[in-house]
């Protein structure tokens, strides 16, 4: 009885693990292949919405454009677009069109560069 409750215990272990390591990589490998702006799904949680955003590794900038969320306002120096649920904060490209929504939330779209992890601001919109 206690060998087969150990088999049990080890078997329902690596599979919980397999899960768990699993998940991240089941997200990095999701990608959009509409060229339309992505909406934002209400019942899902912010931070979700932008970690799905991310491309796959080994690539240095989304091939699609991408909706991030935040609020604008200066950071070291920069104009930058702070998602206030993950604490990152992306440097803009453009920074004058942002300029105009400084201390406010705004959808922005464009696409992510990974290395210098700044958006290449297409449009930018206030939230409601």
């Amino acid at each position: 009885m206690r060998r087969a409750l150990k088999r049990f215990s080890l078997v329902t272990s690596v599979t919980l693990l397999a899960t768990v390591l699993a998940a991240p990589a089941q997200r990095a490998g999701q990608s959009s292949v509409s060229n339309t702006p992505e909406k934002t799904n209400p019942a899902v949680p912010q931070a979700q919405q932008n970690e799905a955003q991310m491309p796959a590794s080994g690539e240095a900038t989304t091939r699609d454009a991408k909706t991030f969320t935040g609020r604008i306002m200066k950071e070291n120096g920069q104009i930058v677009l702070k998602d206030p649920i993950t604490k990152v904060s992306y440097k803009l490209d453009d920074a004058t069109k942002a300029t105009q929504y400084m201390g406010k939330q705004v959808k922005a779209t464009g696409k992510l560069d990974l290395n210098t992890n700044t958006i290449q601001l297409e449009h930018i919109e206030p939230l409601p």
